[in-house]
């Protein structure tokens, strides 16, 4: 499919970085590309659609940083796979794991286990620094025997749907939710590209979609970190006894306010792993579930 592109393409000195980055995250689903150079200043470049969504958030940069020298170019009726091609390189995440597009499928590495996902416009791709903690908790619960074929997982905003099928092809089964029709759409797709769509199922909805009694031994959550205060109880209630929590979405210094919403609820300390700004939280083994459930 074709459409008219927007590339854009913008530095920030080191200084700026963390702001720019928190600007993207919020803006851009699929991702950009970030290049640095030897002083310190990161160029950005990436693809929106050139509509007034996509000028928009070129406008805002100009804005908020007017020394970026952000340059804008529109792209009539281009392929969007094939403009992601200029930039997309291969994610290597947690020792286990490698995201990758389709047409760079037969070069993957046969030390790690392979995520294919299809660039789109609106859904991410595996470049955001969250994603990559997120499957590095994932790879940490298997190698420590936490997690195990044959569990049933729960993918929360699942996006293009790259935990649940890293998730599934470790042998767990499981279900991927998103409030979002299109994002539902993507990851069906990309299920099926990597061969799991029998094992990963994916539905329109959120927390509160599922029964009441529906538990899942592994759940992992990259959202943001107000909706995962917000749906701690909540998430917890479908958190079966013994098992595994996976939180990301998150940047560094919100990190206290999302652990304290979970530690009210009788969770202990998790294990942060930091990644620049942005954190992952994990719990194994989670015992105070029985509690949680009755609360």
């Amino acid at each position: 499919m074709t459409q008219d592109l927007l590339k854009i393409e913008f530095s920030l000195p080191s200084a700026d970085y963390d702001d720019g980055v928190v600007f993207l995250s919020g803006a851009i689903q699929h991702g950009w590309e970030e290049t640095q150079a030897t002083d310190g200043t990161t160029h950005f470049s990436t693809y929106l659609e050139n509509h007034e969504a996509g000028r928009e958030v070129a406008r805002q940069i100009g804005e908020l940083w007017p020394h970026s020298g952000i340059r804008t170019e529109e792209s009539v009726s281009q392929d969007w796979g094939q403009s992601w091609r200029e930039f997309f390189t291969p994610i290597e995440c947690g020792g286990r794991f490698e995201i990758l597009p389709p047409w760079l499928a037969d070069a993957q590495h046969a030390e790690f286990t392979p995520i294919i996902i299809e660039p789109k416009m609106a859904f991410g791709t595996g470049h955001h620094p969250t994603t990559a903690l997120c499957l590095t908790c994932i790879a940490d619960l298997h190698r420590s025997g936490a997690m195990a074929t044959g569990m049933e997982f729960l993918d929360l905003g699942t996006g293009s749907g790259i935990l649940g099928i890293g998730l599934a092809k470790l042998g767990l089964t499981g279900l991927g939710l998103d409030i979002d029709p299109q994002a539902i759409a993507c990851a069906d797709e990309n299920a099926v590209i990597n061969n799991v769509a029998d094992t990963f199922k994916v539905a329109v909805g959120g927390i509160n979609s599922l029964p009441d009694d529906k538990q899942f031994q592994v759940i992992v959550a990259n959202i943001l970190s107000k909706p995962l205060i917000f749906m701690a109880s909540d998430i917890l209630r479908h958190l079966a006894p013994g098992g595994c929590l996976a939180l990301s979405g998150i940047l560094v210094e919100q990190a206290p306010d999302v652990i304290r919403a979970y530690l009210r609820l009788g969770l202990p300390e998790p294990v942060q792993r930091n990644e620049g700004e942005w954190c992952g939280l994990l719990w194994t083994n989670v015992v105070q579930n029985a509690e949680i459930a009755g609360s």
